[in-house]
This record gives structure tokens, C-alpha cells and sequence, in this order.
């Protein structure tokens, strides 16, 4: 099959959870034997790059801007889209997904669309945006031919689609020398990968860090900013009379996959996710891992395989980090038990034979 993604940034992957997404679909896309194409957006990844890992790269110019920037690169691809005689086009996001009639009336294509979240519950967005995020999520259960979930609480929201979960990738690396250049504590720091931006919830974990006062340990935050610049000074202004909390900026390669191999507790204070794949990564490291009580991290909740605490209640992380501390054996056995049921139900190896048979169905 010729299959193109639209609707990610680009890849390879710097940060973001659909690109990671995309980036490792697409991947194992090519492994099948499919011809796979991805659009990029030229300020994400060099426009000279024109394949990764047996993908085909496209770029498309946009304008980087918030408000514009997805809407343009999607439509601008979806025209390029249409004379290539693709096989399917598989949407991601439910911005993009906007765009997804016009291939469903003029292309041969068939045509998939990804809700990878809520997109319009992000502080970010102004009342527009909200409400063109809106007019999305109908677009992306109404316009493909098929509908894919990537968590149960977002299918049974609409009773619809299909759910197929983000899949993870472990890259264990048991050394230390990358992250002890970043003055990093192996085994002695709580670690936060996440892009800063305001729904992420960041504060929270710097606020029950905090409040912790204990000099044993390190809070790390892994991320850049994007198209959020006053939340990051936030962020940044808060953490700065404590050395013990090292924003790292983005990373990727040996030194994130140390990151995540020698944390000592994973924390996800997100205000709102889809199914989180750096979630995902951390629990398939066997870490120990804190999340907040939000809709998207409820499958592992209810299922006991990390600790959780109440959305939004920094005091409540910090009573959840107390616990973790001082019961690290118990902690630590959860973590190596949800490590082997990540591994049998969220690989990258089952979520992409699962999308192939989608595709392969229409």
C-alpha cells in the first residue's frame, strides 16, 4: 500500500506526542513492506531531508505561527496529497482531521483519522481555536472511513471508531555519563518529559517537589516550549530557587534514553491527555510512576498499575511522593509488573499489525 500521514509536525521526532506517534507507526509501516510517505513541516525537519528510515519526507511550508500554522501545512499537503495516488491518507489530530472531507470527495484514497485528544480542553487555544478544535472532533468521526481512538475513554465518548492505543518503544541505556554532564543524580530524581505548555500541569510537580524539602533528591524536567512562552518563564521563574529542579530543554537519543533508564519515579501531572506515550515509555522501563487522575491515564489507574493523585492538587502529589519514598520496595514491584503488561499489550510491534488490518479492511 502507499500510505501518507498527515497532520504531524514532521519527523524524525524532536518532541511531541503525535510525531512520536507517527514517526514510530510509519516506521514499522515500512518494516510491512508499504511505501510510506510523511509530510513535514519545513521549520520541524531539514526540507533537504527527503527520507528517514525507508519513509519518504515532504516537506511543506507553513507559517509558524499558532493559530495558523496546522490548518495551513494540512491543507497545503492534503491538495499535494491528492495527486499522488495514495492508497490511504491517514489524518492525525483532530485539527488537521478539519481538512479530511476534501480527499473524501476527490481521492480514490481511503481515508483514516486519528483522535489522539481533546485538543480544544488546552489552556493554549483562544475561544476560535477552541471552537474550530471543536468543529475537529466532529470532523474525525464523521469524515474518514475509519475512525481510530487511542484511548477507551475517548471511543466510549463518542461510540464510535476503533480503539488502538499509542504504542511505546524501550531504548534502556544503563549509562550515566550523558545525563551526569547535566549534573543528574542516577536513581535519585523524579522526572517529568513533557512539552511547557500550560495543560501539562508542570507546576504541580514543581510545587510538591518543593514542598518535599529534601536534598536526597533531584526533580528533572525534560522539554521545550511550544507556542507557549509566557507558561514557560512561568515554569522557569519557578524553579529557579532550587537547584535541585534542572530543566534540561529538549533531548533526545542516548541522553532521554538514560533519563528515562536511571529515574528514580516517573511523574505525569498532565491536566489533560489522550494516551500519553511517554507514559507509556516510563511504565515500559518498569519506573515507578505517579500520574494524575484525568480520563487519559484512567486505563492504568483502574487497572492499579501506577500511583495516582487528584488532578490539578499539588498537595495531594506531594502526599503521593511522600508514600512512593518511603515505600520504594512496593513501588518498585508495581513498576516491574506493569512493565511486563505494557510489553504484551502496547508495543509497537501489536499497535502497528492492529492499524494494518484497519487499513487493509477498507
Amino acid at each position: 500500500m502507499r500510505i501518507a500521514y498527515i497532520g504531524q509536525k514532521g519527523i524524525p521526532m524532536t518532541q511531541g506526542g503525535v510525531e512520536a506517534h507517527v514517526e514510530n507507526l510509519a516506521i514499522q509501516m515500512v518494516k510491512k513492506g508499504h511505501d510510506v510517505y510523511v509530510y513535514t513541516r519545513s521549520y520541524y525537519t531539514d526540507k533537504n531531508l527527503k527520507e528517514y528510515k525507508g519513509i519518504k519526507l515532504i516537506s511543506i511550508r507553513t507559517i509558524k505561527s499558532k493559530n495558523f500554522d496546522a490548518i495551513i501545512h494540512t491543507f497545503l499537503s492534503t491538495i499535494h496529497a491528492l495527486f499522488q495516488n495514495y492508497d490511504i491518507i491517514h489524518y492525525h489530530a483532530v485539527g488537521p482531521s478539519l481538512l479530511s472531507f476534501i480527499p473524501r470527495i476527490f481521492s480514490r484514497a481511503k481515508i483514516v483519522g486519528t483522535f489522539h485528544c481533546k485538543d480544544r480542553f488546552h489552556k493554549k487555544w483562544g475561544f476560535f481555536a477552541k471552537f474550530m478544535l471543536k468543529l475537529g472532533e466532529y470532523a474525525v468521526i464523521t469524515f474518514p472511513h475509519k475512525t481510530i481512538f487511542v484511548s477507551p475513554d475517548l471511543k466510549n465518548d463518542y461510540k464510535k471508531g476503533e480503539f488502538i492505543p499509542n504504542g511505546f518503544e524501550i531504548k534502556k541505556d544503563y549509562n550515566t555519563n550523558e545525563i551526569e554532564k547535566l549534573n543528574i543524580i542516577p536513581k535519585k530524581y523524579f522526572l517529568v518529559v513533557s512539552r511547557l505548555i500550560a495543560h501539562k500541569g508542570i507546576q504541580y510537580a514543581i510545587e510538591a517537589f518543593k514542598k518535599l524539602n529534601n536534598n536526597n533528591y533531584q526533580l528533572i524536567i525534560v522539554g521545550d516550549t511550544f507556542h507557549d512562552e509566557k507558561y514557560s518563564d512561568k515554569i522557569k521563574n519557578l524553579a529557579n530557587d532550587n537547584p535541585n529542579i534542572i530543566l534540561t530543554g529538549n533531548q533526545t537519543g542516548n541522553t532521554l534514553n538514560q533519563l528515562f533508564t536511571n529515574a528514580f519515579c516517573f511523574l505525569i501531572p498532565s491536566e489533560g491527555e489522550g494516551l500519553s506515550i511517554t507514559l507509556l515509555e516510563a511504565m515500559g522501563h518498569g519506573i515507578p510512576t505517579i500520574a494524575s487522575n484525568i480520563e487519559g491515564n484512567r486505563i492504568f489507574i483502574d487497572k492499579n498499575l501506577v500511583y495516582s493523585f487528584e488532578d490539578k492538587n499539588y498537595l495531594d502529589l506531594y502526599k503521593k511522593i511522600n508514600y512512593l519514598i518511603s515505600h520504594y520496595e512496593e513501588a518498585t514491584k508495581k513498576a516491574d509488573e506493569t512493565k511486563q503488561y505494557i510489553i504484551k499489550n502496547f508495543s509497537w510491534e501489536i499497535v502497528s499489525d492492529k492499524i494494518e488490518k484497519l487499513y487493509k479492511s477498507l
